[in-house]
């Protein structure tokens, strides 16, 4: 008998790509096999909740699949991650062909309530409301071979009046030192040059086990691991950045010269009733310590706008700040409301066609200096770790494309595979990519098997000790 095959669909942050591994990794250890393309006979859909688009996109998206579940009963749909978390038994109500909801907290259920679901004939719900399994527990069946997400806590202790994900995550909880670093050295042994630490607020990683310099810390330990060529981390929070972190990112060859820095606005009365906890004043004073270590560093940012009772003056502040930051790049968003938030109640709503409008004006400012910034890489050597060789784009015009140091997307002319290190000097620049097609000067070739003969790093070795986070 054939083996059932998977699709899984991802949506949201970074965390959601990091458990949709995982979710790979327990479904193929059941006997599942990925879909090669053509319809699979389950879907899994990893759901975020941060935006009021979300729950549309979900909805649309389980009523595409209708047909094919009525044409073929034997087909599931699983629901899973934030959104589900929050709407619960809420998602069979409205689209009663879902066979299974899982929540946040629950990802190893999975191929249980699958196989119950089967079993019964009916849709099995079950949303927990404390972790049972920190993800890195579980198996993964990672998308690339040289790159990974390494998961230093889940959770958020934070009460910003705009964000639901506190309580669909649950409380910050941190792994211990040892066991993250366990887990990138097992990856590193397994062919991956390059580790992601992932954390809601990666910077106040430590504080449940009473050490507030351990973040910087396992950065340093990072810096020792032979073999390992890059470090990133996202995503921290000004609020409990500090300086032994900036020490760290400058003096640790392998951690990259990026950082994503959530501002949110640049209004301090609008930062008060975000319930952000630092303001503009702070804010500056770390990207102006961050570009004073690391004069090249890239820095990213999140802005909301629109948020209730903002003026023209306060994003007259938030355009400020941005012009005084001098973002590589920034994630933009009109606010909407999130149901369950106190912002979805207070006053001062603002008009959506004065969102709109005002959000133009960000995107057109952030498009000007982005521009600038990426015009000082002309005529300078980078590099690059290649992560694919394919696509429209690179097919026609013979290009490689890969990140820089700094998390720049570039397209490179010349021959290489995904995980090698290339060299080459950058002739074109744009806001969200540069170009070098002068040629790779130098080629360092990927160490590690191709992604398909390594999907997963030992299990052995990913014993977590600790509570999960």
């Amino acid at each position: 008998m054939a083996a059932r095959t998977y699709e899984i669909r991802t949506y949201g942050c970074q965390m959601n790509v990091h458990d949709s591994e995982r979710l790979a990794g327990l479904l193929e250890d059941a006997g599942y096999e990925r879909s090669g393309g053509g319809a699979a006979d389950l879907v899994v859909f990893n759901t975020c909740a941060v935006r009021e688009n979300a729950d549309n996109r979900l909805y649309g998206n389980l009523g595409h699949l209708y047909p094919a579940k009525a044409a073929n009963p034997e087909m599931q749909i699983a629901v899973g991650g934030c959104l589900a978390q929050k709407d619960r038994s809420r998602i069979v109500e409205r689209a009663p062909w879902v066979d299974v909801v899982f929540g946040t907290h629950n990802l190893a259920s999975l191929p249980v309530l699958l196989e119950r679901a089967r079993h019964n004939r009916q849709a099995e719900v079950e949303i927990v409301d404390a972790l049972q399994n920190f993800p890195s527990d579980l198996p993964s069946r990672r998308d690339s071979a040289h790159s990974a997400w390494v998961s230093v806590s889940v959770g958020c202790d934070n009460t910003c009046t705009f964000c639901i994900v506190p309580s669909l995550r649950g409380r910050e909880t941190d792994r211990r030192p040892g066991d993250v670093l366990a887990e990138v050295r097992a990856l590193v042994d397994s062919g991956v040059v390059e580790v992601t630490l992932l954390g809601q607020n990666v910077n106040s990683y430590g504080r449940s086990f009473g050490d507030r310099l351990a973040f910087g810390k396992l950065l340093r330990a990072c810096g020792e691991i032979d073999g390992l060529d890059r470090v990133r981390f996202t995503s921290p929070h000004p609020r409990d950045f500090t300086d032994d972190v900036i020490a760290a990112m400058a003096e640790t060859a392998n951690v990259m010269p990026q950082l994503h820095m959530p501002l949110q606005s640049g209004s301090d009365v609008v930062l008060k009733a975000m319930r952000r906890s630092y303001r503009r004043d702070r804010y500056l004073g770390i990207i102006e310590r961050v570009r004073a270590a690391m004069p090249d560093a890239a820095i990213s940012t999140d802005i909301i706008v629109g948020f209730p009772g903002e003026t023209e003056a306060d994003f007259a502040q938030t355009l400020d700040v941005v012009r005084a930051a001098r973002f590589a790049s920034a994630f933009t968003f009109q606010y909407s409301k999130r149901p369950g938030t106190p912002a979805a109640d207070m006053p001062g709503q603002v008009p959506q066609a004065v969102v709109s409008e005002r959000y133009d004006r960000l995107v057109a400012l952030q498009e000007t200096l982005g521009a600038a910034g990426a015009q000082d890489f002309l005529g300078r050597e980078v590099e690059v770790l290649v992560n694919h060789t394919e696509g429209r784009k690179d097919g026609a015009t013979g290009r490689v494309s890969g990140r820089a140091r700094d998390g720049r997307l570039v397209h490179v002319a010349g021959t290489a595979a995904a995980g090698d290190l290339v060299t080459a000097e950058v002739t074109y620049a744009a806001p969200h990519h540069l170009v070098a097609d002068g040629g790779i000067r130098t080629h360092r070739r990927w160490r590690g098997a191709e992604p398909a003969a390594a999907p997963t790093a030992p299990r052995p070795l990913l014993t977590i000790g600790s509570r999960p986070a």
